[in-house]
């Protein structure tokens, strides 16, 4: 599976799982914005980013920012205030998470699977994020 497959279909994963909470969902039309869905929670509009995750070791990470190629030359991009925050799919679990913008590395975010040895108040432990109990 290429990359915007896997992109879509973590989109869509995470779509139908707000629509199943009970959320109004919308879809931006183009490629041309930096969130994919638009979050409807009744209180206020919600820019949300889809990202699809991974384990590695013992977290599950995802990135923070885009690499883009504009008139040849490679450019990371990151999401800044653009976007209220990101939707997660671990691809090994299928789990979802809601990591919102404040909560998110500059470059990559990692969710904590495994009780750490040291407790730290920065640690992100991914029971924390799960998307049924952050939205």
């Amino acid at each position: 599976m290429n990359t915007k497959q896997t992109g879509d279909e973590t989109e869509a994963m995470v779509l139908a799982a707000l629509v199943a909470m009970g959320y109004s969902v919308a879809v931006p039309f183009g490629d041309n914005d930096k969130y994919d869905l638009l979050l409807d929670t009744g209180a206020r509009i919600l820019r949300v980013q889809c990202k699809t995750g991974w384990i590695e070791g013992d977290v599950i990470r995802f990135k923070t920012a885009s690499k883009t190629t504009v008139d040849g030359t490679d450019t990371v991009v990151d999401y800044d205030d653009t976007i209220d925050g990101f939707a997660v799919r671990c691809r090994e679990t299928d789990e979802l998470y809601w990591v919102p913008m404040e909560d998110a590395g500059k470059k990559s975010t990692y969710l904590r699977i495994a009780e750490p040895k040291i407790a730290h108040p920065s640690t992100k432990r991914e029971s924390d994020y799960r998307l049924e109990k952050r939205l």
